[in-house]
């Protein structure tokens, strides 16, 4: 189906994640047209990777993601758990029963104004009243450039978004969404709030046989499946769903790369003790379980800390967020995303998702941290950047495991994208001193490369440069009023054309912060007198898992211990 692509499947898990996901399907299909300058760019990232083709019961071809998606009842707002490309409204009417018929109808909820505004998917309109959409030439590539003028997108009011449907811009296959009717997305009752709730989820054979047959169906129409990504929520009960879910794609998939990312919401507060205790125990089962089915575990959070103790949320030099707002937070954590995944994404010698993991997990460090700079500063040469930088850690942490400065690094795996190749190496003029070894090099992987030897020289490293952008186009929210339409930090004031696409520094890490972020996350546990907390332990938690839980994470700690090197 997907011709030499090394496939991957994507999960989402929960609704935090759908919002991620969100985001980074809207991304990806902004990346899929052609750039709006009319300069033709190499095509250094593979879609197929992450899409399928497929073809409607009209015969239409289709380019969709390769996703399952999991959320619960009432998380949907105006999307169709079946989607628009697959229906058929001639079929829908069609009905065998000659009887007497009673209709009951359902309110539908009413679409979100910005996606209102978008109208419907570039195509025409048929005689039998049918759209037939656009689709990829020959099944894959960049859409076909349309000549017709479109009016400028529009970001949608943040005050509009509910729910991370308001803003999806991509159609989904209709095997795409499963839904979890026993849980409630609203309300004071009913919630998925607990690790073990999500974990009995897949233990009925309802829901599992729903996901088995979901996998299976995606799984047997690739070429090479290279593994899987699952987007799942550590805080609430989605963290016993996502490992559940891992569980099983290592027992029916062994030798697939399984890459995990653990997903944590804004800040919170000490005014919802048992909100919070749930959080804590969530991600410490999350993490431990996740490590112990996936290849890596990565969390990502805008928080400062994974303890009980309220942290700020990260602060970015040149990007203005508001930390409340999932539409927000879910955006920047899409965009480090978009970038940290680049590796096994490549069109050219990628590196699998096994290889990467392998490389970042010796010796039992499964889970790793990961940091962006959002956007790149590329106003100047890449090496006079850098230079600059000093000894500084040029990235943003976005994995709430502490400060990495003067941390450790045992192995990295670190992407540059975005930056014009003119900038790449020294613009000097020939004959200048030379204020660094930086400006010396002849690439911009050199120059990458060097830095990174610079940084860490005891570490295991892995660079790419690439000079794709990553997209930012609206539903993106505007965070980025310092920066130009092309993508450039300026000093002038804000213009209303919002930057289309941005240069963005992303890394993974394993470190030593990890030791006191997982030690510091097990004595909280510790010290919890959970006879305060038996709702958590009733919902399907024994005492004994407790205390194994605890272990593992104490032993997982002590994997990073400072100095540990190559070799432990």
């Amino acid at each position: 189906m997907a011709g030499g692509a090394r496939e991957v499947l994507t999960l989402q898990l929960g609704h935090f994640a759908g919002f991620v996901g969100a985001h980074w399907w809207n991304q990806q299909d902004a990346a899929l047209g052609r750039p709006t300058d009319g300069k033709e760019r190499p095509g250094e990232l593979c879609p197929d990777v992450l899409y399928r083709t497929g073809r409607t019961l009209l015969g239409q071809d289709t380019y969709t993601p390769r996703l399952i998606l999991m959320d619960l009842k009432g998380s949907l707002s105006s999307l169709k758990q079946e989607g628009e490309l697959y229906r058929d409204k001639h079929l829908d009417a069609a009905i065998a029963w000659q009887g007497k018929l009673t209709t009951h109808k359902e309110e539908l909820c009413s679409k979100n104004p910005y996606l209102q505004n978008q109208g419907r998917p570039e195509g025409v309109l048929r005689s039998d009243g049918a759209w037939r959409v656009k689709s990829i030439p020959h099944g894959r590539g960049p859409l076909p450039l349309s000549t017709a003028k479109t009016a400028e997108p529009l970001t949608p009011p943040e005050g509009s978004i509910r729910v991370w449907s308001d803003f999806l811009r991509v159609h989904l296959h209709p095997r795409s969404i499963c839904m979890i009717q026993k849980y409630n997305h609203d309300g004071e009752t009913g919630r998925l709030e607990a690790f073990g709730q999500g974990e009995s989820i897949l233990k009925e054979p309802g829901y599992l046989e729903e996901l088995e047959d979901r996998l299976h169906f995606y799984v047997e129409e690739c070429d090479y499946l290279q593994g899987f990504q699952i987007l799942c929520d550590l805080h609430d009960g989605f963290s016993g769903v996502g490992a559940k879910t891992a569980e099983l794609l290592k027992d029916e998939y062994s030798g697939r790369g399984i890459i995990a990312w653990g997903l944590l919401p804004g800040p919170y507060s000490l005014g919802e003790p048992q909100k919070n205790i749930y959080r804590l125990l969530n991600t410490a089962f999350g993490l431990v379980h996740l490590s112990a089915h996936s290849s890596l575990v990565c969390p990502l959070s805008l928080g400062g800390s994974l303890g009980l103790r309220p942290e700020p949320p990260v602060a970015f030099p040149h990007l203005h967020y508001d930390a409340t707002l999932p539409f927000h937070c879910s955006a920047i954590l899409a965009t480090a995303l978009d970038t940290v995944t680049v590796p096994y994404r490549l069109c050219s010698s990628p590196l699998s998702m096994v290889h990467l993991a392998d490389m970042l997990s010796f010796s039992g460090k499964k889970v790793v941290t990961a940091g962006a700079t959002i956007p790149f500063p590329s106003g100047q040469s890449l090496p006079d950047t850098l230079m600059q930088l000093g000894g500084a850690t040029p990235w943003i942490p976005l994995s709430a495991c502490g400060d990495p400065s003067g941390a450790h690094c045992f192995a990295q795996s670190v992407v540059l994208r975005g930056l014009d190749r003119a900038r790449h190496t020294s613009q000097l003029t020939p004959g200048t001193p030379l204020p660094s070894p930086l400006h010396a090099c002849a690439t911009g992987e050199e120059v990458l490369a060097q830095y990174l030897q610079q940084q860490q020289p005891t570490a295991l490293s892995s660079s790419h440069l690439l000079l794709t952008p990553c997209k930012v186009v609206p539903p993106y929210p505007r965070l980025l009023p310092s920066c130009s339409q092309l993508g450039l930090l300026t000093d002038s004031p804000p213009t209303r054309a919002a930057a289309a696409s941005i240069p963005v520094f992303g890394a993974l890490c394993s470190s030593s912060s990890l030791h006191q972020a997982l030690g510091g996350l097990a004595r909280e546990l510790a010290r919890l007198d959970l006879r305060r907390w038996a709702s958590f332990m009733a919902a399907g938690v024994e005492q004994d898992d407790l205390e194994e839980m605890l272990q593992e994470l104490y032993s997982l700690a002590q994997c990073y211990r400072d100095g540990s090197g190559l070799v432990d």
